[in-house]
């Protein structure tokens, strides 16, 4: 079936279920996600059990206003490092589970844990995001809290234009779990929100919202809805929210609006990078957050009264056009601070032929145009380019290839990626970078991580198959040699397909993969 045809079907299902989904009662027992056909004709398991070699280095420092490291959001911590100070599974036996979500679509985009282990997620279903507080070991869902339509799932079912919903960043995917165990994230109706759970007197959980902060006097908000098909004004979706070290929260959106929030005053404040759009997440460190738009990086401080105020920006080469398994003509990375010291930051450009990771230095006694410590190109010529953030830890950083991944539908009937996976290391006196190992391993569209309590980084792969079979595994690399060291199958067909999602590494080692239906998850059972 043509893609365009595949799409306009899926556009119609969408339609028919966002006319006819209502929210039941949360069920009592496990759903899990249904396996395709051929599930039993591939390899359930390949390699061996891993022996944990933890990797020495300090951790990145720990945000005042974030739950722990490891527990707080997509990236793992406020620098963006995606790694976890704790083992994952090594791969002895592994056992899988997983939950669905939905009937229709049910990605869980983000995974964080709350003190007690449990599991605040946002999954993104077709008739609206849901925040949901899990039980970490069976995944069943213990309450929710519906938010508001994205404007991309009604134009995509009103336009008939699938595509829209995989390009959107906004709506709540990039929350994060704050030091009181409160998700806090931006919604749809340009609202920054934070919620608590708790446990009512009959056992029963619910989630309470314990703050509102409205950006719409800032924010252009004539959005796309069921009441509002054909908007006449701006609409400018907030994509991200993050604290800095001074508990401000900072939000940026799709057309380049970059702002704070006090959150005992409510006050507001907020420039715009005229021309630009930022689709990806930011990190923050103590002395600075880094910000990525589809034409520079950028480095801001905030001014006394909180408005953003500008430390340097540097450009890169955002290519000429949009390359498949790019969400826009931009780096697809959100900015990895990294380094002993928090020195160096990282992203990847948009180059035409191959992309570079780009590593700069952040200190401002550095010269502009001498920022730059290297620019180092990864895969192959004609198909090479990243939409999901860079692993880093000491001087090193871990990059995937997701050239050929668009949305669900590209790699149907046992199609996949060119792939590749590469670790760059920042020479130890800053004179450049060199290409330490180079992975073949074919990894769509997951958000990789790194286990340092194991010295594994986990990947979501998918191989071709003659049969027509997509079969979905996580993988574990060692991160010193970039040695495959064994796969676990997760699960056949569209449903396992990860979407953008990251893998996530829970307290108690357990691997948890965001996937289209819902969440699946893996453990180690000796």
């Amino acid at each position: 079936m043509p893609r365009q045809t595949l799409c306009r079907a899926l556009a119609l299902t969408l339609a028919v279920a966002a006319g006819t989904a209502v929210t039941g009662p949360t069920p009592a027992h496990a759903d899990p996600i249904p396996k395709a056909p051929g599930h039993r004709l591939v390899d359930a398991y390949a390699g061996a059990p891993a022996t944990a070699q933890p990797l020495p280095g300090p951790r990145p420092p720990q945000n005042p206003h974030l739950a722990a490291n490891g527990r707080s959001g997509m990236h793992a911590d406020s620098w963006g490092s995606a790694t976890y100070p704790w083992s994952g599974p090594l791969g002895d036996h592994p056992g899988t589970t997983s939950e669905r979500m939905a009937s229709l679509g049910g990605e869980c985009a983000n995974v964080t844990f709350d003190r007690a282990g449990r599991i605040v997620t946002v999954c993104g279903t077709f008739t609206g995001f849901l925040v949901k507080l899990l039980d970490s070991a069976t995944l069943r869902t213990l309450a929710e809290y519906k938010l508001p339509q994205r404007p991309s799932t009604v134009e995509a079912i009103t336009r008939l234009d699938f595509s829209r919903i995989f390009k959107d960043t906004s709506g709540g995917a990039y929350s994060y779990l704050d030091d009181e165990d409160r998700l806090v994230l931006a919604d749809s109706r340009q609202h920054i929100v934070r919620l608590a759970h708790r446990q009512k007197p009959d056992g029963a959980w619910e989630f309470t919202v314990d703050a509102d902060w409205d950006l719409t006097a800032q924010v252009p908000h004539d959005c796309v809805s069921w009441t509002n098909l054909f908007p006449s004004g701006e609409c400018d979706p907030v994509t991200s929210v993050m604290p800095d070290w001074q508990g401000r929260i900072w939000w940026v959106t799709r057309q380049g609006r970059i702002g704070t929030v006090a959150p005992a005053s409510g006050a507001v404040r907020s420039i715009r990078l005229d021309g630009e759009e930022i689709q990806n997440s930011f990190s923050v460190a103590e002395d600075g957050v880094s910000i990525v738009s589809d034409h520079a990086l950028y480095e801001f401080t905030a001014a006394a009264d909180g408005t953003p105020a500008l430390k340097w920006r540097e450009t890169y080469d955002r290519g000429t056009g949009t390359k498949p398994g790019s969400v826009n003509q931009g780096s697809g990375t959100t900015p990895d601070i990294f380094g002993p010291d928090g020195e160096y930051v990282a992203i990847t450009d948009n180059a035409d032929d191959r992309m570079h990771v780009n590593v700069y230095r952040r200190g401002t006694g550095t010269p502009d145009g001498q920022r730059l410590v290297c620019s180092a190109p990864v895969f192959r010529s004609g198909a090479s380019t990243t939409d999901n953030s860079l692993i880093s830890w000491g001087n090193s950083l871990i990059v995937e290839n997701n050239y050929g991944y668009e949305n669900v539908t590209s790699l149907t009937l046992g199609r996949s990626v060119v792939g590749g996976v590469s670790r760059i290391d920042v020479r130890a006196d800053g004179s450049g970078c060199d290409t330490v190992w180079e992975s073949s391993e074919r990894s769509p569209s997951v958000v990789p991580k790194l286990s340092t309590g194991n010295g594994l980084v986990y990947l979501y792969t998918k191989e071709p198959n003659r049969l027509g079979i997509d079969a979905w595994y996580l993988a574990a690399v060692d991160f010193r040699t970039g040695t495959t060291r064994w796969k676990q199958l997760i699960g056949t067909g569209t449903g396992y397909d990860n979407s953008w999602a990251p893998i996530t590494i829970g307290p108690d080692g357990t691997s948890y993969i965001g996937v289209f239906n819902g969440l699946a998850a893996a453990n180690d059972t000796r």
